[in-house]
């Protein structure tokens, strides 16, 4: 069940931050309008926390455990965003060359169970920070944002990853993949945050780096902001419906302003 955090203080255990410069590709928006906004929603994997490596050891420790072959890391980056039932899909699909919709149900929730249990083994062994994380989220608090987390992945592994990376501080929320009915792309994990925390869907900002955060901002009538080094499945984020593409959690910062929940 979704519920706040109480925090934590910062783990001994934090792992090293991962080098990433934005793909020069991509147009920042360096000088773009401020949205004015009471809380900010964050989500996890690829947006807070480079996970593939845990999650690409989780997966190929699954298949050998099936007799498939291990699969690329960079075809598993794209399959993430969907929550771990979507990934488990996936990665089944890929290893036995059929489509998603062709892998039976029964078979993915037997290999759900398995997968959790690699994953759990796997969890924060090499997950690293992103460029600017941790002074984003510091700045962000220190400038009076109520912070949450909103992601797809299965709720008993948020709380370990925020407080392995010393993070889990600094929300005041915490809402996994399977604490509610629906999951993004879909609005309700945002309306349900914003509820939670006591703002309009309008004044609550997302904060994400796929179009599953795009899609479930843009239907909860939240604003959206995007960074250009996450898992975005394939889809590059210049193409998505964001309000602005931030080179980092810190940059985040530049293009916020706090007003009260409750301000015209």
């Amino acid at each position: 069940m979704a519920q706040p955090s109480p925090g934590c203080a910062p783990s001994s255990r934090r792992p090293a931050e991962r080098r990433c410069p934005p793909d020069p590709g991509v147009s920042l928006d360096h000088d773009a309008r401020s949205l004015d906004v009471s809380a900010i929603a964050f989500d996890l994997d690829g947006t807070l926390l480079d996970t593939i490596h845990d999650l690409a050891a989780s997966v190929n420790a699954l298949l050998a455990e099936l007799g498939h072959p291990a699969l690329p890391q960079d075809a598993i980056r794209a399959m993430i965003g969907k929550g771990m039932p979507n990934l488990v899909r996936r990665a089944l699909a890929r290893a036995t060359a059929v489509s998603p919709e062709a892998v039976e149900d029964a078979e993915v929730k037997d290999a759900l169970g398995r997968y959790q249990a690699h994953y759990a083994a796997h969890l924060g062994r090499e997950t690293r920070s992103f460029p600017g994380m941790k002074e984003g989220l510091e700045r962000l608090r220190a400038m009076g944002f109520p912070l949450a987390v909103v992601t797809n992945k299965a709720a008993r592994f948020v709380r370990p990853h925020l407080a392995q990376a010393g993070i889990e501080r600094h929300f005041s929320l915490l809402i996994g993949g399977d604490d509610l009915p629906t999951k993004k792309p879909e609005p309700g994990p945002l309306l349900h945050a914003a509820q939670v925390l006591g703002v309009p869907p309008r004044r609550l900002l997302m904060v994400g780096d796929s179009i599953n955060d795009v899609l479930a901002a843009r239907a909860a009538g939240c604003p959206v902001l995007v960074v250009p080094y996450g898992y975005n499945e394939g889809e590059p984020v210049q193409n998505l419906a964001a309000d602005g593409i931030v080179a980092s959690l810190l940059a985040v910062a530049d293009r916020v302003r706090y007003v009260p929940p409750d301000a015209p």
